[in-house]
């Protein structure tokens, strides 16, 4: 199991980053199938790209989890599982990518042109995952567009929504306990008890009270019209 948890980038600056080359020595300690549960704001695309190359390499079933948020670059990496689970709570955000950039009018295009082609990099990931039109993903990342597990799931960003594992459970008798169905049990047996005929020949009236049989019936029968 894997956790990507925090910010992607190139570089970790912060405890919470999670760098390509942190993501591969985690990868390839081991080896089988792999589950990598995403909780993640995005970050730098370029990272996201190596991380989601990665995954689309590795050997092995990857199924993807995410439990909280996998925004932006996050989206992306999201995309490279065989299976694509959310919590019912968790959202994925696609939206178009941004950038820093200063100079004159052809640095400023040139930046442009750059975000055109990163843009088609990324729909390429969504386009592989989903099979929506490239002009239908490009119209969704135009909006900036928040999905939750439903969501996700109708578009095809991913395959299911995560659910509790059935597990039988060894059947047990239901019990309720009710102070007034124990007195009347109790009643109920006292009175079988000296009802049968044999059992009142053997049982004597108490010697204390004096009380015959009939008589500890007729009180039986009086407490069990009030309990």
């Amino acid at each position: 199991m894997l956790e990507l948890y925090g910010t992607i980038a190139e570089e970790s600056w912060f405890d919470d980053d999670i760098t390509p080359k942190m993501f591969r020595d985690e990868l390839f300690s081991g080896t089988g199938n792999i589950t990598v549960w995403i909780n993640s704001p995005g970050g730098d695309c370029v990272a996201a790209s190596q991380i989601y190359a990665m995954l689309m390499d590795y050997k092995g079933s990857v199924t993807v989890k995410v439990d909280g948020i996998a925004a932006s670059a996050a989206s992306v990496i999201a995309m490279a599982g065989n299976r694509v689970l959310m919590a019912p709570t968790a959202l994925l955000m696609i939206h178009n990518p941004m950038t820093l950039a200063y100079g004159n009018h052809e640095d400023m295009q040139k930046a442009i042109e750059m975000l055109d082609e990163v843009k088609e990099s990324i729909i390429n990931a969504y386009e592989i995952k989903t099979g929506l039109s490239r002009a239908k993903l490009s119209h969704l990342m135009d909006a900036e567009t928040w999905m939750d597990a439903n969501k996700a799931v109708e578009l095809g960003f991913a395959d299911d929504v995560l659910t509790r594992s059935a597990v039988p459970e060894p059947a047990a008798e239901a019990v309720l306990f009710s102070r007034k169905a124990v007195n009347a049990a109790l009643v109920n047996k006292l009175t079988a008890k000296y009802h049968t005929p044999a059992q009142e020949a053997a049982i004597p009236a108490p010697a204390d009270t004096g009380r015959s049989v009939d008589d500890i019936l007729q009180r039986l029968d009086t407490i069990s019209k009030f309990i």
